[in-house]
């Protein structure tokens, strides 16, 4: 009889767990997942990352019929009328197809679907809905979940103040919205309702958007935002809220002190920020003890300090993406199974699927700055073809490098699918790439993509285009 019932048991199966859960048993490993949500795939498959852009798609294309954007291209429509309800349930077809899809995989992998939530007994015993497992390896990849703000009290099936999963399954389009948060969440939310009719403002603490990206990028956030209609409240704190006859009056404060305002709005967004999830796992038990910040510490393999059990994903420090918890997942199988897994968390993309996506990947101005001298490129999208072409002006790509050795130490994008450019930049990182070696790269033309030559030819004054 075997001494274990799994050789590993994941706990979670959002991007991270069912990731490592699959390769796990690609390596041969007899695996278990438990998930006591109804689907796979966690918060992002199900109430985060995908359905939020298909929403995303589905508001810009209503956007560009109804703001002319459709006629300046020759098409002619008449009235635009927005059917939510369609829009919502084109929304869960896919969200329906690509959980199954893990569900598939997992039976394809012979991966065992343990369905409850899972509490540790001891470092190799787990409870799930009742039932003990045992595992030689347990990883922790219960992801995060939203960070309730004080005073202002979430009730998602009221309708009227909601966190993002909430806002992703609004029945009407309210006529005032007021997003708590200017970060990404926030601000791709945000972004849908006023594409769909809503007036939106944003109350955000700081004073700048999107905390954490490169200063040009956040300065350009706000023009970009203002310019499409949203009305920004930056250094302003949100003390409390009342909520009557379907509406909620907030209470809103300078950051640093001073006098009281209220805002009245149909529905609130909080999104100031993601917690690890940790609650119930029962970490006491197998004397697993949390950082200040309530995340699981690993070493470089993803080991914890309790032998047999590792972390990856939102519970561990790092930023908390959807991406950095699948290599995450990959890294922490291939350790298990005695191989070596590694994530390089110097380059990492982060992405803001808004219109203009906003993307980034190493460091910022501000940070190489104080690493040491730096050269700075920077190519406009108003001078880049494609982008012309298209009528998307909005923009410019930026590249950081190293003043001495020419290697890039950041690439930050804003363009229409800054996203999908991005994965150049970070790939190019992952080699060690010069500002020369993008420069002399052939670019296909006409892409958005040339931004990135262009901008690398800047660093040492020589684009062609500007």
């Amino acid at each position: 009889m075997a001494e274990y019932d799994y050789d590993v048991l994941v706990i979670g199966a959002g991007p991270g767990g069912y990731v490592a859960a699959i390769r796990a048993a690609q390596l041969g490993l007899k695996v278990a997942c438990a998930e006591g949500r109804e689907t796979l795939g966690g918060t992002c498959l199900n109430v985060g990352c995908i359905p939020s852009k298909a929403l995303l798609h589905g508001s810009e294309k209503f956007d560009e019929a109804v703001n002319g954007t459709f006629a300046h291209y020759g098409i002619k429509t008449g009235p635009v009328e927005l059917d939510l309800g369609a829009m919502q349930a084109q929304k869960l077809d896919s969200v329906k197809s690509l959980t199954g899809g893990i569900e598939f995989l997992f039976k394809k992998n012979k991966v065992t679907w343990l369905k409850g939530y899972a509490s540790f007994k001891d470092a190799h015993s787990v409870d799930v809905a009742g039932q003990t497992v045992t595992a030689r390896n347990v990883v922790i990849a219960t992801g995060s979940s939203v960070t309730p703000l004080p005073g202002v009290p979430v009730d998602n099936d009221a309708g009227v103040i909601v966190d993002s999963t909430g806002a992703l399954a609004l029945d009407r389009v309210p006529a005032n919205m007021v997003v708590i948060g200017g970060g990404v969440i926030g601000l791709e939310l945000g972004s849908v309702w006023r594409r769909l009719g809503a007036k939106v403002t944003v109350v955000e603490f700081l004073d700048q958007l999107l905390p954490g990206m490169d200063g040009d990028v956040r300065k350009e956030a706000a023009k970009i935002f203002k310019k499409q209609g949203m009305e920004l409240k930056l250094s302003t704190k949100v003390t409390g809220a009342v909520v009557k006859d379907g509406k909620a009056t907030l209470t809103l404060e300078p950051a640093a002190g001073g006098a009281a305002e209220t805002l009245e709005a149909d529905c609130v967004l909080v999104a100031i920020g993601r917690r690890p999830n940790v609650d119930g796992l029962g970490l006491d038990k197998i004397g697993l003890a949390l950082n200040k910040r309530g995340q699981i510490e690993t070493d470089h393999d993803f080991a914890t300090t309790v032998p047999g059990v590792w972390a990856i994903g939102d519970v561990i420090p790092g930023p908390m993406l959807a991406h950095k918890a699948e290599d995450e997942g990959i890294a922490v199988a291939e350790n298990i199974a005695g191989l070596t897994g590694i994530v390089n968390h110097d380059v990492i993309p982060g992405v803001v699927y808004t219109f203009p996506e906003f993307a980034g990947v190493g460091l910022t101005e501000e940070a190489a700055k104080e690493k040491g001298d730096i050269k700075v490129g920077k190519f406009p999208m108003l001078a880049n073809s494609r982008a012309k072409t298209n009528h998307e002006p909005d923009g410019f790509v930026k590249i950081i490098s190293d003043a001495k050795t020419d290697r890039v130490l950041g690439v930050w994008a804003i363009a229409s699918v800054a996203g999908t450019m991005i994965a150049q930049a970070a790939q190019a990182m992952e080699f060690g790439a010069t500002s020369e070696d993008i420069a002399y790269t052939c670019h296909a033309h006409p892409t958005h993509s040339e931004a990135i030559k262009e901008a690398a030819m800047a660093v040492t004054g020589k684009p062609i285009h500007m």
